[in-house]
C-alpha cells in the first residue's frame, strides 16, 4: 500500500500535466494542491517556495520524501509503482523513451515557459504579440525535430511501442500548450496522430488543464 502522495502543482503547467497523466496511468490516489505561479507577491506563494526553491511546479510529497523536476518524479513514481509500468524493460527501449521525454521537457518546453515570456515582454520591450511569436518559432523548431525522431519504425499507436510511457505523458502537455500559442499541430502529423491517441485515453482527459480545480 502506497502512502498518500501529495502534488502541489498548477493546472495550466505542462510540467505538472506530465505528472498527473502518469499518476492516473498508474492508478495512484493523490492529493491535488494548487500553486498559483502567477501570483508569485502572495503569502501562499511564499510559504510553496520555502519548501521548492525553486518557486517551480510541481512538487511531489510523499510521506518524508519531497521531489521537485518533473522528470525525476516521473521516475520516482515508476519505482515505487512498477506494476503499470511507463518504461518498456528492454534497454535501448527504455533509453529511447528517455531520450524522447527529455527531449521534450529540455530542448522545448523550456524555450515557452511563461517567467521566460514575461521575461522578453519585461527585459526586452517586446509586445504580448512579438512574445507569442518568439514562443511559436523556437517551439516549431523543437516540433521538427520531434516529428523526425518519430519517424522510426519503434513508434507505434504512441511514442514507442503500443502502450504509453514517459514520452507520451511528456508530449501531450507539449501539444496542448502548443495549440494555446496558435500553432497548427497538423503540420506534425505523427505527433498530432499519437496525441490524438492519448487523448482519448481516461488518465489524459483527467489530467487535462481543463478538468483541474484551479484552471481559469
Amino acid at each position: 500500500m502506497i502512502d498518500r502522495l501529495s502534488l502541489h502543482n498548477f493546472a495550466t503547467s505542462s510540467a505538472s500535466q506530465r505528472v498527473r497523466i502518469a499518476l492516473y496511468l498508474k492508478g495512484l490516489p493523490f492529493e491535488y494542491v494548487p500553486v498559483n505561479i502567477q501570483r508569485q507577491g502572495t503569502d501562499a506563494f511564499a510559504e510553496y517556495k520555502s519548501k521548492n526553491p525553486q518557486g517551480l511546479v510541481p512538487t511531489l510529497f510523499h510521506g518524508d520524501v519531497r521531489i521537485s523536476q518533473s522528470l525525476a518524479i516521473l521516475e520516482y513514481l515508476e519505482e515505487i509503482a512498477p506494476a503499470k509500468p511507463l518504461l518498456p524493460s528492454d534497454p535501448g527501449a527504455k533509453a529511447r523513451v528517455r531520450s524522447l521525454a527529455m527531449f521534450i521537457v529540455s530542448e522545448i518546453q523550456p524555450l515557452q515557459n511563461l517567467r521566460v515570456f514575461k521575461y522578453l515582454l519585461k527585459e526586452y520591450q517586446k509586445t504580448e504579440d512579438e512574445g507569442m511569436a518568439w514562443r511559436r518559432h523556437w517551439v516549431s523548431i523543437g516540433l521538427d525535430a520531434l516529428e523526425k525522431e518519430l519517424s522510426s519504425a519503434e513508434t507505434g499507436l504512441f511514442c514507442h511501442g503500443n502502450s504509453p510511457t514517459l514520452a507520451d505523458c511528456c508530449l501531450v502537455p507539449q501539444v496542448h500548450s502548443s495549440k494555446r500559442w496558435g500553432l497548427d499541430i497538423k503540420r506534425w502529423p505523427t505527433i498530432a496522430r499519437i496525441a490524438e491517441r492519448c487523448d482519448e485515453l481516461e488518465a489524459f482527459q483527467k489530467a487535462a488543464p481543463e478538468r483541474q480545480v484551479d484552471f481559469a
